[in-house]
């Protein structure tokens, strides 16, 4: 048994919840006003999009720590198709990375990046399960 994760997520009434995180932050989830919501915090399903990013993107900032590689700015754009039919799940998923900077180490950053989606990213690993994903690294020299 591999470690687990306990999470505990209160409603706050109407249709807002409280959601706690082991690193002692907790956030707001709601929807928007059209949907009845107040618009108060975080949409589940595009955390969802933030947690596959900031999973692979932290494999990345640590591969471009231990490579000692310039990047002057790194993004993450994910871009979700969300399906018709209830229950709605992203079918299709593009994660773009984009590393600016004047002295890139192409070679080096597509190795984190491939790093990162074939062997570290769990977030990935899972998002595979249901999802097509297709990845793109763009370099933008400034």
């Amino acid at each position: 048994m591999g470690a687990s994760n306990h999470i505990t997520t209160k409603w706050l009434g109407n249709m807002a919840f409280e959601s706690n995180n082991p690193s002692g932050h907790n956030f707001k989830i709601d929807i928007a006003k059209e949907d009845g919501g107040d618009s108060s915090g975080m949409r589940p399903k595009a955390l969802m999009l933030s947690s596959l990013a900031g999973c692979s993107g932290l494999d990345v900032a640590s591969l471009m720590k231990k490579m000692k590689l310039e990047v002057a700015e790194f993004t993450i754009e994910t871009i979700a198709n969300l399906t018709d039919e209830h229950p709605k799940y992203y079918d299709t998923v593009t994660i773009e990375y984009h590393f600016h900077g004047q002295n890139l180490n192409e070679a080096k950053l597509q190795r984190a990046v491939d790093l990162s989606i074939e062997k570290y990213c769990g977030v990935m690993e899972m998002f595979r399960r249901f999802a097509e994903l297709e990845i793109k690294t763009i370099f933008h020299h400034n």
